[in-house]
């Protein structure tokens, strides 16, 4: 007779564990509290146009990487998958110049050096540098505790140039980064996509992932790759039972023994994987008691482990306006809280035909939330979050007008959405679309995802490593398989 292993959350990780469980031998049924399975790699409709919520640009889409290996085996990406035709990662604005971080690093390096000639030996250390940073991937194959000697000088010949990165940029934040640099506009430019307390090296990292071909746009976004996955699930024999939150885990003797659902039903279990959020799981799922020091101390240090999430609007607009991917830009400050917002960004996602009909387009935008926000939005009477946020689609949408007086009276809102709803929807801590920032200040937050004093209990999830994200999620349901097959002395080659 099949192990049973029950698995809590339907997201990516979720759907990972279930997916690596199957291929295992083992029986694999999922629980999610929504409609759909996803979490965040999600999307919806509104009049007649697609709105994703997560991939800018998907890990693992090199086909030689051990995280496409990942995707394959989910049923997310195939050798025959179609990418989006993007050729930049983004653009800043300033003063009327405009400077493009481009898919080709020499015509970055050219037009950053024309931008700023007294730059040029700053500007050249930094390509030369996001070169170096393409060598680095993700560990696909296996846990990095249950790597032999062999498996960590493969990893440290794949990576051999990260080092020097390290060394250049590992002890400084993108403000540190910035300052190297004289230009205003590049300044901006390397502190505009994300949180200006993220390591500098992060950024490079993320950079590099989309020059060196390992970090593309699958057409479709966000939600038909996650079609693919539960298509996959479901093919294998998995269970999947959506519309079921889960009301705790049954533990008896320090062992998992299943999950009771807040029917009251009991489902009984030899093995119990969590891919829900650990500020869910621990204090509601499970005893407090349990959870690592690590997000003990995360908690407790907000400002040293910091999260980010976003208050995000989207548009209908005509496909022929001449904003072009991303593009970020000044504009008359925006409050929301006690804090001022001077800058926004607007994204066309014109390069994917099947998010709106023929002749339109999808714009959307977004101002970065850190806990500070969260705790503002949270604050908030019902009625009070709901002129907030009528409030601010009105100011932003005339910041956008004014910065690209084109789309005067042609932007339709579609949606908007804040922290909040990331935290109803996916019980996401102070609605953070990414685990814990890393900054030069914090230890990366890194867990086996077995927990000290109890048995048959595994996590998966992107919280298990930062900066978490989809890779990070993907890998972690393998890797919680994996590390039932290793308890049961079996291969752990699936």
């Amino acid at each position: 007779m099949k192990k049973k292993i029950v698995i809590i959350g339907g997201g990516i990780g979720g759907l990972s564990a279930g997916i690596y469980a199957l291929k295992a031998g083992y029986e694999a049924a999922i629980y999610e509290k929504n409609p759909v399975a996803g979490g965040e790699c999600m999307g919806w409709n509104r009049k007649g146009c697609h709105i994703d919520n997560c991939i800018h640009w998907l890990t693992g889409t090199d086909s030689s990487t051990s995280v496409w290996q990942v995707w394959n085996t989910m049923g997310a990406l195939d050798k025959d998958t179609p990418y989006a035709a993007t050729d930049k990662f983004y653009s800043s604005r300033l003063n009327g110049q405009e400077a493009t971080l481009w898919k080709d690093l020499d015509r970055t390096e050219r037009e950053l050096i024309a931008l700023s000639p007294e730059d040029e030996a700053e500007i050249k250390k930094f390509i030369q540098h996001v070169r170096y940073a393409e060598s680095c991937t993700i560990p696909g194959e296996k846990p990095m505790d249950m790597m032999k000697i062999g498996d960590y000088i493969k990893m440290g010949k794949s990576m051999a140039n990260m080092p020097k990165v390290m060394k250049e940029y590992g002890k400084t934040d993108l403000r540190g980064l910035a300052e190297r640099f004289h230009s205003p506009l590049l300044k901006k430019l390397m502190t505009d996509y994300l949180p200006a307390e993220y390591t500098a090296y992060s950024f490079l990292v993320s950079y590099a992932t989309m020059t060196s071909g390992n970090g593309n746009i699958p057409v479709g976004g966000s939600l038909a790759m996650t079609n693919r996955i539960i298509e996959r699930f479901k093919a294998m024999g998995g269970e999947l039972h959506t519309n079921t939150p889960v009301k705790r885990i049954i533990t008896e003797n320090g062992t998992a023994r299943g999950i009771e659902l807040e029917n009251g039903e009991k489902v009984m279990a030899d093995e119990v994987i969590s891919a829900v959020d650990p500020s869910f799981l621990f204090g509601r799922l499970l005893d407090r008691k349990f959870m690592p020091k690590e997000f003990e101390s995360a908690y407790s240090e907000s400002k040293k482990y910091p999260t980010t999430s976003g208050f995000q609007i989207a548009f209908k607009t005509d496909d022929d306006i001449s904003v072009e991917d991303t593009v970020f830009f000044g504009c008359e400050p925006v409050a929301i809280g006690s804090r001022r917002f001077d800058r926004i960004y607007v994204k066309n996602y014109g390069y994917d035909k099947t998010f709106a009909p023929e002749g339109k387009a999808v714009l959307q935008t977004n101002i970065p939330q850190s806990d500070e926000d969260f705790a503002y939005w949270k604050s908030l009477y019902k009625e009070e979050y709901k002129a907030k946020k009528q409030q601010l689609i009105e100011e932003v949408t005339k910041r956008i007008v004014t910065e690209f007086p084109e789309l005067e009276g042609r932007l339709e809102f579609l949606d908007c959405w804040t922290p909040l709803t990331y935290e109803r929807y996916c019980n996401a801590y102070h609605g953070a679309y990414m685990a814990f920032v890393t900054t030069p200040d914090s230890k990366q937050v890194k867990i086996k995802g077995v927990l000290k004093g109890l048995k048959n209990f595994y996590m998966a999830g992107q919280w298990i490593m930062s900066p978490g994200g989809l890779p990070i999620a993907a890998i972690s349901g393998k890797f919680a398989v994996q590390r039932i097959l290793k308890k049961e002395k079996r291969s752990i080659e699936i």
